[in-house]
């Protein structure tokens, strides 16, 4: 777990894909960029422009294989995620760079990417309230926390709980004076207007509606960590 110095450069990487839910880069971006002594690398299976789940157009730095060993590797999640489960290039990658980072931060559905990747049995997480209950089948120990801390591991729920994991894991780097003040300057003092934030406070035909609304989504998520569970029964990787 981190226990860097201020004096060494951390070499921090998120990647990024297709039908990717942007907010779980972008957030982290907006906290992590700004910590100091550190590099940022975007990072995506080449490096042609991509567009996120809603169409925003973002264009990795770097390919897969074209980053240095990576203090904090950040496994973003969206629509585009379910893809990354069974891609073995990918999953290679996560492997390779966990394996040296001090830090491994999956941001909602990222952390079933990290979980396929086989890094999270045993493991305290959390993931996005629709998918929470499909960290058990890849082996991790589901958490039903905003931010879950687990050695090497943080995994930060749904979407805008990544400004909320981020924000620990600059102080896991650089200590809790500076993500305090990064907080300050991005004024992150949130006041929602509802309290709709979690299944267990928005109303229930709310929650009924989100639930419907991803429901194909989720049983998609749901048949390709089956197959993986049954492949790792199987003895294949």
């Amino acid at each position: 777990m981190a226990g860097f110095s201020d004096s060494y450069h951390l070499q921090i990487g998120a990647l990024i894909f297709p039908g990717i839910d942007q907010f779980d880069f972008t957030g982290p971006f907006e906290v992590l960029s700004r910590v100091p002594n550190a590099t940022f690398h975007t990072i995506g299976l080449d490096t042609a422009p991509l567009r996120d789940m809603k169409g925003l157009i973002l264009t990795p730095e770097k390919s897969l294989w074209e980053v240095p060993p990576l203090d904090v590797l950040l496994v973003p999640g969206g629509a585009g995620q379910v893809q990354l489960m069974e891609d073995a290039s990918v999953l290679s990658f996560i492997r390779q760079h966990a394996a040296g980072a001090g830090i491994v931060f999956s941001v909602c559905t990222g952390s079933l990417t990290v979980a396929a990747a086989g890094l999270l049995k045993g493991v305290k997480s959390t993931t996005h309230w629709a998918s929470f209950h499909l960290l058990e089948k890849l082996g991790a120990i589901p958490v039903n926390q905003r931010v879950v801390v687990d050695g090497k591991f943080v995994c930060a729920a749904g979407v805008s709980s990544s400004i909320d994991g981020a924000l620990r894991v600059a102080a896991l780097l650089r200590g809790d004076r500076i993500a305090q003040e990064i907080q300050l300057y991005m004024q992150y003092a949130p006041e929602p207007p509802f309290q709709s934030g979690t299944p267990e406070t928005a109303p229930v035909e709310v929650v009924a509606a989100a639930r419907g609304a991803v429901s194909a989504l989720t049983a998609t998520r749901e048949a390709v960590i089956e197959r993986i569970a049954a492949k790792w029964q199987n003895g294949r990787k």
